[in-house]
């Protein structure tokens, strides 16, 4: 078994992998208020939880707002980012099967 705890593997970093399996990853991604998510479309899908903060996503044109225990899934290669941020976020990203294991 791995443990984790979001205090213990969140560094400074925006993303900080702490998890990587050939079938999945998963890490930290903080993004402050104001701040601009400059991430593009990955060829693996997406799971994110919002442990904390405040903001809108777009996911393939859609926005909807998220805070603490919202969850977004993301298929690969759609279009997506975090805006319009109105209170630093912490987000638990997973990724399948690991990030970057597909070519885009």
């Amino acid at each position: 078994m791995d443990y984790f705890d979001i205090a213990q593997v969140a560094s400074d970093k925006a993303y900080t992998e702490f998890l990587k399996q050939p079938a999945m990853s998963a890490g930290i991604y903080r993004l402050p208020a104001g701040g601009t998510d400059p991430q593009q479309p990955h060829s693996e899908d997406e799971l994110y939880y919002v442990v904390s903060g405040r903001g809108m996503i777009l996911v393939a044109g859609e926005s909807r707002p998220v805070s603490a225990g919202s969850m977004v899934y993301v298929p690969r290669g759609v279009e997506h980012r975090f805006h319009t941020i109105t209170e630093d976020l912490t987000i638990l990203v997973v990724f399948s099967p690991a990030e970057y294991s597909l070519k885009a």
